[in-house]
């Protein structure tokens, strides 16, 4: 049996029961985005472990099985009577229903993807102020045929005669559709009237909230303790560094391992900006040869992978001997080290709280699970646009907290071949150009991250001048997502890909020809290695 552990804030939480659905994390952040702090817990928890966590209201999320199979997933009876407003999405809809007495069977007719749905009656209830028709997004072979008694039916479609039902009495709720999906029209508010109507909720949660309640925690953690942080570069750790010396100073060391494989103008970002910003200690490790030479020949990726995380834990692990020994000159010892774990980590890894186990969650920059220090996780409750809001208000510089994702190997990997100071410094530049295009026609927040990938060992013909060349190719990948765990290809404007080839190909010596990667995920990674 899973133990509930504690909030990462004060606030009562909305609880999102994940019964397996793709979109459990999705509906946590909708939830967030109207200003009620939300967190993902599995369904395997009783009726007495939900109450436990003392919820705000309860949301029963959609999921692949169908309620009558064997082994499938269900939710108590008794918690519909503990006086928590519960709100049903798709299976969570039908396991309301078929716990309360309803039927629920297969329809004969399934709905995928866009779907006409009709109102009932004046659309009170959670679907208040809405038209009659709109369209909604379905995924449901079986559909709720009769409500239970005392519920009144809000909706119907022509695969779902009861597609949404409410008993206001007992501030029960459910839909068939999925409102936290951008393609139901009116989505969002449905959850909102939910929230706001049926829980009687206030929308009194923000990043700000979390900000002063992690440093307080914080200081009641650390105490007067020395603290180690391993910074990237990237957003987590950068946030989580910014929030932990805004609550106990010169107490906190960062540790920067220069691997050579950032883009252009990071290493410079990290070593001036960000110090200037946050005043933060840096001790920088300059170890550029030492993966250049360890990666020397290497061309498969998840052996560059596996070298690129040794050679950093080597680095880290020397530069924090040597910080541990400067500690201990002052008779101090470090006892902490600082994690940019954000809250998909926590969910995807289980965590003790998420669904199913969807990857496991590494140590900031591969660290070794017997390194002996307690950790300090301040951002373990955001989602990533939560993070950046964090940033921005600790004042970090935008060059920083705008940064895309970027994988942790860095360039390593989007070098398709072996890596030589000759190739990172080609795609450094392609990449610079890119990036730079990209911002100043204002797309910055229309696209997820833009991979630029090198096709090193790949040779095109080409003509320049009157010669004959034979040069690489240069792959862009822009890519739409909200939370990299499906993304489409950036539909970027035609004008603006014609320049980024232009300067490319003019700019960077070696590089004949620019393609555009148009494979959504799945099929496709964001990543090529």
């Amino acid at each position: 049996m899973t133990t509930p552990t504690a909030s990462q804030t004060s606030q009562k939480p909305v609880l999102v029961v994940d019964y397996g659905a793709q979109y459990a994390q999705l509906i946590a952040r909708r939830v967030r985005e109207a200003n009620v702090y939300s967190e993902v817990v599995p369904h395997t928890y009783s009726t007495e472990q939900l109450l436990a966590k003392n919820p705000a209201a309860i949301i029963l999320s959609g999921g692949p099985s169908s309620v009558y199979a064997d082994g499938a997933p269900t939710v108590g009876a008794d918690l519909f009577e503990a006086g928590i407003p519960v709100f049903g999405i798709c299976y969570g809809f039908q396991a309301m229903a078929n716990a309360l007495g309803g039927k629920v069977d297969k329809t004969g007719l399934r709905e995928y993807g866009s779907t006409e749905t009709t109102l009932l009656g004046e659309g009170r209830s959670v679907l208040e102020g809405m038209p009659q028709h709109q369209n909604t997004w379905m995924s449901h072979g079986d559909s709720v045929h009769e409500a239970p008694e005392g519920f009144e039916v809000l909706a119907t479609t022509a695969g779902a005669e009861v597609a949404a039902f409410a008993n206001e009495e007992k501030c029960l709720y459910g839909v068939q559709w999925h409102p936290e999906v951008k393609h139901s029209a009116f989505g969002q508010q449905v959850l909102e009237n939910f929230l706001f109507k049926g829980a009687k909720l206030e929308p009194n949660w923000t990043t700000g909230n979390i900000l002063e309640e992690q440093v307080d925690r914080i200081r009641k953690q650390v105490g007067d303790a020395r603290v180690i942080c391993g910074l990237s570069g990237g957003v987590d750790s950068a946030v989580a560094a910014a929030l932990v010396q805004r609550a106990v100073g010169d107490q906190l060391t960062c540790v920067f391992v220069d691997h050579g494989l950032l883009r252009e103008g990071e290493a410079e970002q990290v070593e001036r900006d960000y110090v200037a910003a946050t005043g933060v200690k840096l001790y920088v490790a300059n170890e550029q040869e030492r993966f250049l030479s360890a990666l020397a020949g290497v061309s498969d990726p998840e052996t560059k992978r596996k070298i690129i995380g040794r050679e950093f834990i080597r680095a880290f692990e020397e530069a924090e001997r040597a910080i541990i020994a400067e500690a201990a000159a002052d008779g101090e010892k470090i006892k902490f080290l600082v994690q940019g774990t954000l809250y998909p980590d926590v969910v995807e890894s289980g965590g003790g709280e998420g669904a199913a186990n969807i990857k496991s969650h590494h140590n900031v920059g591969g660290l070794p699970e017997d390194l002996q220090f307690e950790l300090v996780e301040p951002l373990r409750a955001l989602f990533k646009d939560e993070v950046r809001a964090v940033g921005a208000q600790l004042g970090l510089p935008q060059e920083i907290v705008g940064r895309q994702p970027f994988p942790g190997p860095g360039l390593g990997i989007r070098i398709v071949g072996d890596i030589t100071q000759e190739r990172l410094d080609l795609l450094r530049k392609a990449d610079a150009i890119a990036r730079f295009e990209l911002t100043k026609a204002g797309l910055d927040d229309d696209v997820w991250q833009m991979p630029v990938v090198l096709l090193a060992d790949v040779r095109s013909v080409g003509v320049m001048g009157d010669g004959r060349t034979y040069g690489h190719p240069i792959v862009l990948r822009p890519v739409s997502s909200e939370d990299a765990m499906t993304a489409d290809w950036s539909r970027l404007p035609y004008d603006l890909l014609a320049r980024i080839s232009n300067r490319i190909t003019n700019e960077v010596e070696g590089v004949n020809r620019v393609v555009l990667d148009v494979t959504s995920k799945p099929p496709g990674t964001i990543e090529w290695e």
